[in-house]
């Protein structure tokens, strides 16, 4: 088990992030919150939504397989449910570090993602958010992983 802010300085540390879940309709979606923030702090960061060639802007991808040139860590920020399918998705690429998006409900954690995952050299942090953290957080969201960290809904280790 690594702490999560271990697991957190690794993940950050990569240059190149997918997020999927990205909305065309943003009003604090998180996945675009999470986007947008890392492009602000210099991420070269890709939007994944199969129901949308562009948001914002940029361009956006129906997949993982579909970025030209791969990214280095996603961070799955659709329902819970369809994350097994992009843990799965990330392994085959050999994508090896993934987030599971997750606030205050269950957000896109998945127990059975989590778990393949991990059995496939992945480091997955299964919970909080990467705007908790430096060097991309703010206050809010710092106070946000304190609070959340007591209700179990940021994991201490991973």
């Amino acid at each position: 088990m690594v702490k999560i802010a271990e697991a957190a300085r690794d993940f950050l540390g990569c240059q190149r992030i997918a997020v999927t879940g990205v909305s065309r309709s943003p009003s604090n979606h998180g996945a675009n919150v999470v986007h947008d923030r890392l492009l602000e702090r210099g991420y070269d960061v890709v939007a994944v939504n199969p129901n949308a060639t562009e948001i914002g802007g940029r361009p956006t991808y129906p997949s993982l397989s579909a970025i030209p040139g791969g990214v280095d860590a996603v961070v799955i920020a659709t329902a819970s449910s369809r994350a097994l399918d992009t843990m799965k998705e990330a392994v085959d690429l050999g994508i090896t570090r993934v987030w599971m998006h997750r606030s205050i409900d269950a957000g896109s954690v998945s127990n059975d993602a989590t778990s393949y995952g991990r059995q496939h050299g992945v480091l997955v942090i299964d919970g909080g958010c990467p705007l908790m953290f430096d060097p991309v957080s703010d206050g809010g969201h710092k106070v946000m992983c304190r609070l959340l960290t007591l209700f179990g809904k940021v994991p201490r280790s991973v």
